[in-house]
């Protein structure tokens, strides 16, 4: 389902609006002159103009009263004021339509954020809609247009990961990616046994719901200079195959192929926003269910390319699906950048909690490039190292790697992952973003929802779109 919150541009700010938002900032000056003591309501509410501080003024109307919000954008900053237009937006809630004095400063990320905090993923009918309309007065329509193909694009994803699992599975997928509007080709279970695909026929045989390889392509109206291939983990469910996980582990799983819904929405976003790179999404897609026809701890696959990996645990499934797609990618596509994104390692959620997704390169300009990317879209990356002490912890004793670590002699499962991922890689630029903290959200807040985020969408959008 997409944003129900349609966003609109007008030149002046109506002298009628029934509820009318204007800002102030830290010398708590409206950005409007209105009919009214702001001064003495602000004085009196203790207003200090900080970012999200809303005051609600009854204003007579024609008809009846209406309501002036004034509501504080701190510093102006685009932390500030996606934080204002977040709190905006949850204000309103239930509410037809809301008319916004543009601040001063990055409208694309004020908006943005009021669209986002808009989101919402209800199977039913109970509860407050999001308010249906954001009309922003005196704001140039190209950084709303810009934000309202953002945000759609983060809403896709949202949806794509919050699907329960009795819904979607690898087949469903590939028919969302085929909405997008971009070429999609996708591998059956019969080709991917033919073409060497053994990581994605591994994780899934043990599910009735086959596997799926699927590649969608973006090429830009004038030609380009690089080739970029995005590479999103598929798990449209994850158990944890015959490694079971705990119940309350798996009730969050339905969103272990956030990574595949990033890529799936970034495609489908670039042609509007006019990126001028070709780029081509990979989405790996398997369900991970434990059956008399799963994968076992001990069993040695061969994924695409030939190497072969010792599986010690069926729960690290996620670098297997992704092993084919990176090699594929390194081998086939030839690509200039080749970046992952996945709901990986539980491991980085202890060491980057919440609010701050990984990147892991060993290329120094990409991490840059993305790290940047991510500050500026407010999707916040840390570089993380690929530490090569830890690379024997890869090592199996009967096949090219293993998936996991025997033992505990390194620790440090998502430095091994991303080691491991690396291996599939070639030697291109490479990047890997491990999402599995940041992928998930467990409040309402800000521009969160309760469940998937979308977190990728933002970072990779303003990295493919940089000129």
């Amino acid at each position: 389902m997409p944003i129900e919150t349609t966003a609109s541009v007008i030149a002046e700010v109506p002298g009628d609006a029934e509820l009318l938002a204007v800002p102030y900032a830290s010398d708590l000056a409206p950005a409007v002159e209105l009919h009214l003591p702001v001064p003495d309501l602000l004085a009196h509410y203790e207003a200090k103009g900080e970012a999200g501080e809303i005051v609600e003024v009854p204003v007579a109307r024609a008809g009846g009263v209406g309501r002036v919000l004034l509501y504080g954008v701190g510093d102006g900053s685009p932390r500030a004021l996606r934080r204002a237009a977040a709190a905006l937006t949850r204000k309103v809630k239930g509410r037809d339509t809301l008319t916004v004095v543009a601040p001063e400063g990055d409208v694309a990320a004020f908006a943005e954020a009021a669209l986002l905090a808009a989101y919402s993923f209800k199977i039913g009918a109970a509860g407050r809609k999001p308010v249906r309309a954001l009309v922003f007065a005196g704001a140039d329509e190209a950084p709303v247009r810009r934000a309202a193909e953002v945000a759609g694009a983060v809403a896709l994803a949202r949806d794509l990961a919050n699907t329960p699992s009795s819904v979607k599975d690898p087949s469903w997928l590939a028919e969302r990616a085929a909405e997008t509007g971009v070429p999609v080709e996708v591998w059956d279970e019969e080709r991917l046994r033919a073409d060497g695909f053994g990581g994605i026929l591994a994780v899934g045989k043990g599910s009735a719901r086959p596997p799926r390889l699927i590649k969608l392509s973006y090429t830009p109206a004038e030609p380009a200079e690089r080739h970029v291939v995005l590479v999103g983990k598929g798990i449209t469910f994850d158990s944890g195959g015959l490694s079971l996980k705990p119940n309350e582990n798996m009730k969050t799983q339905k969103t272990d192929m956030a990574g595949g819904a990033v890529v799936i929405a970034v495609l489908g976003a670039l042609a509007a926003l006019k990126a001028p790179v070709r780029v081509t999404g990979l989405v790996a897609a398997a369900e991970n269910m434990p059956s008399g026809t799963a994968q076992r701890p001990s069993d040695v696959i061969t994924p695409y390319g030939g190497r072969t990996v010792e599986v010690l645990n069926t729960d690290a499934e996620g670098r297997l699906v992704l092993a084919d797609a990176l090699a594929y990618a390194d081998a086939v596509l030839d690509p200039d950048a080749v970046v992952d994104v996945a709901t990986l390692t539980g491991a980085i959620t202890v060491a980057l909690g919440r609010h701050v997704g990984a990147v892991y390169s060993p290329d120094d300009v990409l991490a840059k490039e993305l790290v940047e990317a991510g500050q500026a879209a407010d999707d916040r990356l840390w570089r993380m190292p690929l530490i090569e002490d830890y690379a024997p912890a890869l090592e199996s004793s009967i096949a090219d790697l293993a998936n996991v670590e025997s033992g505990s002699r390194f620790g440090a499962g998502s430095i091994t992952a991303a080691l491991f991922l690396r291996e599939f890689a070639g030697r291109r630029p490479w990047a890997h973003l491990d999402i599995a903290g940041v992928g998930r959200s467990t409040v309402d807040e800000g521009t969160l929802s309760k469940g998937a985020t979308g977190f990728g969408v933002r970072v990779l959008l303003e990295w493919l779109t940089r000129r």
